[in-house]
């Protein structure tokens, strides 16, 4: 979705009709009315509207005709309920209505599958953020949210993230000068941390400048967990040689070391 087509469910964009306020306010007024092709022509003449808003959906694999498609029948719900009294303008109340019924359809078709219940809990928070939002021009508090919906802010917030779609660990988050950071570069990872890597390097490069016997004996004791009696057994020395020889191969790799 990175380029857009011209054409989107058959609709010619760089054709779409512009409105002047006056036909918009005329237009609304005969929908309001009941007239069917006000209603179509106000459609038309918000359907740029409509493409700007799929375009801030472009990072995912999204088909833009679905989008397109979503984003229309979030528009007709807003010219539906929209309320000329609120004294707002209509693209104003439209693009959260607009992005909603969008967001909706990205979690309802995520491949991860999270219960009825959780979605529930979620969209109904997300309206009750909306709802504020447009009342107040500013977004809750989640305590604010558990009070509009009577719901604990503990479950609104587990919902809320149980419906966020994944994100790949190679999904860039910087990018300078063809550098790029990515998400998993940002996470630690206690396993395999670097300097585990480094540590674990410079043990085999010790173990290089071993004698074979004794390089066999360390692998041996530390590596398979062998006992200084099984080391002894196997080799067909004495325990007493293997301790000998064990202490002075880690010597050895400790000098070598520092």
């Amino acid at each position: 979705m990175s380029t857009y087509k011209v054409e989107i469910c058959g609709v010619n964009t760089s054709k779409l009709p512009l409105l002047s306020s006056e036909e918009k306010e005329t237009l609304f007024d005969e929908i309001k009315a009941g007239n069917t092709q006000a209603r179509e022509r106000y459609i038309q003449g918000n359907l740029r509207l409509v493409l700007s808003i799929i375009q801030r959906f472009s990072g995912g694999n999204e088909n833009v005709d679905d989008l397109f498609q979503i984003g229309c029948i979030g528009l007709m719900k807003a010219i539906d309920h929209f309320d000329t009294g609120l004294g707002v303008k209509f693209s104003t109340y439209a693009v959260p209505m607009i992005m909603g019924e969008i967001r909706r359809y990205l979690r309802d078709n995520n491949s991860i599958r999270v219960s009825r219940s959780l979605r529930d809990i979620a969209y109904k928070a997300i309206y009750a953020k909306e709802g504020y939002i447009r009342k107040n021009d500013k977004e809750p508090t989640m305590e604010e949210l558990a009070e509009l919906t009577g719901i604990p802010a503990d479950d609104i917030l587990f919902a809320l993230d149980a419906i966020q779609s994944p994100v790949s660990l190679y999904e860039p988050v910087y990018t300078e000068g063809g550098d790029s950071l990515y998400i998993m570069d940002q996470i630690s990872d206690r396993k395999n941390k670097e300097e585990k890597w480094v540590e674990k390097i410079s043990l085999n490069e010790a173990l290089k400048k071993l004698p074979d016997r004794e390089r066999n004996i360390i692998k041996l004791r530390f590596y398979e967990g062998r006992t200084q009696m099984e080391v002894a057994e196997e080799i067909h020395i004495s325990q007493a040689q293997v301790s000998r020889l064990e202490k002075s191969a880690l010597r050895s790799m400790k000098n070598y070391l520092s």
